[in-house]
């Protein structure tokens, strides 16, 4: 299954999938399920910023697709009642790009960068004295004649989103005040997500159908939307359009999700490194090929979550099935034992 299909990917995906989330995203930080102490931090942060009447610091999420990061910007943005430029790193292509966004921001405006690791040298560059000292320095004319002009830009937060925060620059990284990771949510955060998407759609469904999407959602809201919408056509058509337990599961069956909310590629990925490589070690490139499918794709979906899993272990010599792959996938684990290290 190509990695764009993907039910249980993180990733956006669909125009639909972009509308369903709009539609069911929370705006404040009362209405945020799950992620604990980020909402705390946050609220700590946003009090302060509006009892000194000051625009908020700059803020940088960062884990897996999926877990909220643009929802909190969003959720950031009502709180401070402010307004919010959204844009994405591959499509600032040019520091003039960026030029014109920032200029068009006013005083405590938010600028939500989707990607932030993918911004151009070049337009980091631009973007270092924006942050640190709101100015934008622009070189008007060539040559010899060639002047270098500074503008003086309104205090406005930079909120900055990525699911590869190695690959942010240094520099980039040191200009941001706060940084949070958000992890995957845990069932009984996502069947209440599972139960406010529910009710604000008018879905019938039980504590059990409830509790069924949320267990095979991967621990990410978005899966677990995707989900439900899915289960819930499959209701309409054969169920009257009631979800229970038992509905969830056929229809989830019939999705190739189990339980524990493996798909296809998931499984695929196991089997290569249980069969064909001995439970490894085995490299990221060499499972990629195996399987037809972009390194990148196993690297920031699949494997975050069957490393949480504990069904997959990272090693400098590659990837290895653990004990728990193999007993998942009703595989009998010949391999001896390994040896500590004893020092």
């Amino acid at each position: 299954m190509p990695e764009p299909e993907r039910l249980v990917s993180g990733k956006k995906k669909l125009h639909t999938d972009e509308r369903l989330e709009n539609a069911l995203r929370p705006t404040r930080l009362d209405e945020m399920t799950g992620q604990t102490r980020v909402v705390e931090n946050l609220r700590i942060l946003i009090e302060a910023a509006k009892a000194r009447r000051e625009p908020l610091d700059h803020v940088l999420f960062y884990g897996p697709p999926g877990l909220g990061k643009t929802t909190f910007a969003h959720v950031i943005s009502n709180e401070m009642e402010v307004n919010i430029r959204i844009t994405a790193g591959p499509s600032i292509e040019r520091a003039g790009d960026l030029a014109a966004i920032l200029t068009h921001l006013r005083e405590g405006d938010i600028l939500f960068i989707d990607e932030i690791h993918r911004l151009g040298r070049a337009v980091e560059e631009v973007l270092y004295p924006a942050m640190e000292d709101f100015a934008l320095d622009i070189v008007i004319g060539k040559g010899p004649a060639a002047k270098n002009v500074r503008l003086h830009l309104p205090r406005f937060t930079v909120i900055g989103a990525t699911t590869r925060l190695a690959l942010l620059t240094a520099p980039l990284r040191a200009r941001f005040g706060a940084v949070f990771r958000l992890d995957f949510y845990d069932i009984e955060a996502l069947a209440a997500i599972v139960r406010r998407a529910a009710d604000m759609l008018r879905v019938t469904i039980d504590e059990e159908g409830i509790d069924e999407i949320a267990r095979r959602a991967r621990g990410t809201p978005r899966v677990a939307l995707r989900l439900l919408k899915r289960v819930r056509d499959f209701a309409e058509v054969r169920a009257d359009g009631v979800i229970t337990g038992a509905v969830a599961v056929e229809a989830l069956e019939l999705l190739e999700i189990d339980p524990l909310g493996l798909d296809d590629i998931d499984r695929r990925v196991l089997l290569t490194i249980i069969d064909k490589y001995g439970g490894g070690p085995v490299g990221l490139e060499t499972i990629a090929a195996s399987i037809s499918e972009e390194a990148d794709t196993i690297m920031d979906v699949c494997e975050p979550y069957l490393l949480q899993l504990g069904f997959l272990e990272r090693t400098p010599r590659g990837r290895v099935a653990t004990a728990l792959a193999y007993r998942h996938l009703d595989r009998d684990d010949q391999r001896p034992p390994r040896q500590e290290p004893l020092f």
